[in-house]
């Protein structure tokens, strides 16, 4: 084992990375401990210059990420043959090794752990960040119930030397969107496309697409919809379908367009579900939305209702479906700025009622408002019922005539 890395002394051995050894080490300067992460340049001098060039240039990017959900790199540099990151030292287990004990987190657990992967998420891509490979060995769950996320702008760096014979780069295929499987340009979207597999897979078990080899795995994500993580999972709350549906979207125009949304509508979901007895061996992890503004809940009603529709709308993921529950539910500047966004013109109220029977009524005002979290509606179970949301929808008609 190596004793130095620049001025770092290296302590022991963490285990090997994607990448390389990550090292425990001291920084004398200043007596704190760090993790190291090393890569080995052990290329062709051209490839080699290029590999560094680029390795520096995503560190340099993610070290200036300061945000309590993302680990805190601290320096780069490199020796002999070895570049190396020297970045925060964590306490606590890797979210694949907790997955790995073969039960079930609690939901409200879940939730607060992808919610504070999803904060962590958006204030990244907010300063042009993305990461290119969410999956639950890069996520770390602290001791002191902090989530944070690792390898972040060096993740593509990993599968830089794997590559088809087409030439693609490949990143972990069980998380990878869509878009990555094609070979296509990645945004933000597609963090959220792989957030919401893991999330799919931390409710439910098993992974939202499999097969046998990559091929078939991609095959699966290009084609396959995962069952609805309910049908799977009796204690997922029915407004969870709806929000892993809308990151698990095909199409990036029907995926959340930031992790954000995706954060408050997850948050939303949280307030509905009371708080599980914590086991001794798994971290509880601190909900983000303790640090944010409160998102009030809704109540969920009673699930075991049988006129609940269990499976998913085909129709849910559409930007119409989201248009007309906007214009149903939200402020009129609300559904503007949708209109906006979607290119859209606002829904009538004839339209409105002829798609209501053909998709489930999502239980939130809008997944794009995070401030006006929504109360479950379901079918109705008599004509007056019907009767009377009828003549709301018009009495909304006429107020909206008037008043715009």
């Amino acid at each position: 084992m190596i004793s130095h890395l620049g001025r770092y002394e290296v302590v022991g051995e963490l285990g090997q990375g994607a990448m390389g050894v990550v090292y425990k080490a001291t920084d004398p300067l200043i007596d704190r401990i760090v993790a190291i992460k090393t890569i080995t340049l052990s290329l062709a001098q051209e490839e080699r210059d290029e590999y560094e060039a680029r390795f520096y240039q995503e560190a340099k990017a993610a070290g200036r990420l300061s945000h309590p959900n993302i680990v805190t790199i601290y320096d780069v540099g490199r020796s002999g043959d070895i570049a190396y990151i020297a970045m925060e030292f964590l306490q606590g287990r890797e979210l694949r090794d907790i997955l790995n004990d073969d039960k079930l987190l609690p939901v409200d657990q879940v939730l607060d752990i992808v919610t504070q992967v999803a904060m962590g998420l958006a204030y990244a891509h907010e300063h042009g960040i993305i990461h290119r490979d969410i999956k639950p060995s890069n996520i770390m769950v602290g001791r002191d119930c902090q989530v944070k996320i690792t390898d972040f702008g060096i993740a593509r760096m990993a599968s830089a030397g794997v590559r088809t014979q087409t030439g693609m780069v490949l990143g972990s295929p069980k998380y990878m969107s869509p878009e990555q499987v094609m070979g296509k340009l990645t945004d933000q979207r597609s963090d959220i496309f792989s957030l919401g597999v893991m999330l799919y897979e931390m409710l439910t078990g098993q992974p939202a697409f499999t097969g046998e080899n990559v091929n078939a795995i991609m095959y699966q994500t290009l084609n396959a919809i995962p069952q609805p993580p309910k049908s799977l999972n009796p204690a997922v709350p029915e407004m969870l379908n709806f929000i892993v549906a809308k990151a698990l979207a095909k199409d990036v125009e029907n995926r959340y367009q930031n992790a954000r949304d995706l954060a408050n509508d997850l948050r939303a979901c949280r307030g509905t579900i009371p708080s599980s007895v914590f086991s001794a061996d798994v971290p509880k992890p601190v909900s983000a939305a303790s640090a944010t503004d409160d998102v009030p809940g809704v109540d969920s009603g009673d699930e075991s209702d049988p006129g609940v529709t269990m499976r998913l709308s085909p129709s849910f993921d559409s930007a119409a479906a989201t248009m007309r529950l906007a214009a149903m539910t939200a402020s009129q500047e609300d559904v503007d700025e949708l209109s906006k966004t979607f290119k859209m013109a606002r829904p009538s109220i004839e339209e409105i009622n002829r798609a209501a029977p053909q998709a489930p009524v999502f239980s939130k005002r809008t997944l794009n408002n995070p401030a006006h979290p929504a109360a479950e509606t379901r079918p109705s179970r008599s004509g007056g019922i019907l009767l009377m949301a009828i003549v709301a929808l018009i009495l909304i008609g006429l107020i909206s005539a008037l008043l715009f």
